[in-house]
């Protein structure tokens, strides 16, 4: 699947922070402590591809608070040709994540310039799902096959990046497939994936496998060899991808190159 709808190459949204239009330069407005929830529920919305915060990745360009508690967040992806179901996926996700922040009221989610924004806001705030910007696409409203697709290949990944950092630390293949999650290094690359495990409905509990196949079962000492090559391949393309988009995404509105905190 096509990230960027006007190309073959499938471009991914890994990029670092932007600041987000406050109140107020430096002062914390009317929504003082609400802001920070706000921005913090934002964070754990994530790039379906690449499985990276939205706020982390410079989508969050104003957030705004009212008095009363209704929140206006606007996003932008690196190109306007961003395929539309990662772009809805995003609004929804975000629009979901801040009605939960206790103390919001209502909540408008606005994808800028983008060639498909107009029926994703409409449907964003309409509370529609996918087949309210797009009839007749999906049978799959809320986009779960896409988003599950995803969070597998997200699982891979940082699986992959966990075990050869054990495997740099001397433990040998059979010491990987016999390790348990409670093994498993304090890191936050092990914390997600322990994260997509619970999202993919994968056992995490501390006496299961540290490490696992795409389809949750663990994996043998003969199948690790492979396995790790096929992670490799994974990675390389979500990390090509999100090189392409930090660029396309800092050229575009000339950002600098430096991550910078988030609406403060």
């Amino acid at each position: 699947m096509s990230r960027l709808a006007s190309s073959s190459s499938e471009a991914a949204t890994h990029v670092t922070r932007t600041p987000v239009a406050a109140e107020a330069a430096g002062a914390p407005g009317p929504g003082g402590d609400l802001r920070e929830r706000v921005l913090g529920a934002l964070g754990t919305v994530y790039d379906p591809e690449l499985d990276e915060p939205i706020t982390s990745l410079r989508f969050v360009t104003e957030c705004r608070i009212s008095a009363t508690g209704d929140v206006a967040v606007t996003l932008r992806l690196p190109t306007p040709q961003c395929a539309p179901n990662f772009a809805f996926l995003m609004g929804a996700d975000a629009r979901r994540a801040v009605r939960e922040v206790p103390g919001v009221r209502r909540v408008a989610i606005t994808l800028a310039d983008h060639y498909t924004g107009d029926e994703i806001n409409r449907a964003l705030g309409r509370d529609e799902g996918f087949t309210g910007a797009f009839p007749g696409e999906t049978d799959d409203d809320h986009l779960e096959a896409l988003r599950e697709l995803f969070r597998r290949k997200a699982l891979i990944a940082r699986q992959s990046r966990v075990c050869e950092q054990l495997l740099g630390h001397g433990w040998s293949a059979d010491d990987v497939v016999a390790a348990t999650v409670a093994q498993l290094p304090e890191t936050p690359m092990a914390r997600r994936a322990l994260e997509l495990r619970a999202l993919l409905d994968i056992p995490c509990d501390p006496a299961a496998a540290a490490f696992v196949a795409p389809n949750g079962e663990p994996l043998s000492a003969s199948q690790l060899t492979r396995w790790l090559r096929a992670a490799r391949l994974v990675r390389t393309g979500l990390e090509a991808n999100g090189g392409i988009c930090r660029s396309l995404l800092e050229f575009r509105h000339n950002l600098p190159t430096d991550p910078e905190e988030v609406g403060r």
